[in-house]
């Protein structure tokens, strides 16, 4: 399931909790959510840059066992856009319920 527009929250969640590549995030949200929310590389890897360019995370290239891994973390700008997302986020899961009768 990719629920649209969620991939950038989930991002930002994500590495609010440490930096990380892109692998080991999609990775982390797929368990997480067990196995509903999967995002594939061609979804996650345009996020990522395209967040990089917005200054809401920043990266950096390290060699792994002779491969070059890009590491990702948020930014402080990054960490504001993540308190607000949340706070939509969770305004949104509320209207949603109440329309549907779950609250």
């Amino acid at each position: 399931m990719n629920i649209k527009g969620s991939l950038p929250l989930l991002v930002l969640d994500a590495l609010s909790k440490g930096s990380s590549y892109g692998y080991q995030i999609a990775k982390e949200i797929r368990e997480q959510s067990d196995a509903v929310l999967d995002f594939q590389e061609g979804a996650l890897y345009p996020t990522l840059h395209k967040m990089e360019l917005e200054g809401l995370i920043e990266a950096t290239t390290t060699v792994v066992d002779g491969r070059r891994r890009r590491y990702y973390h948020l930014t402080p700008r990054g960490e504001g856009h993540l308190a607000a997302e949340r706070h939509q986020w969770m305004q949104y899961v509320k209207a949603v319920n109440m329309v549907l009768g779950a609250m």
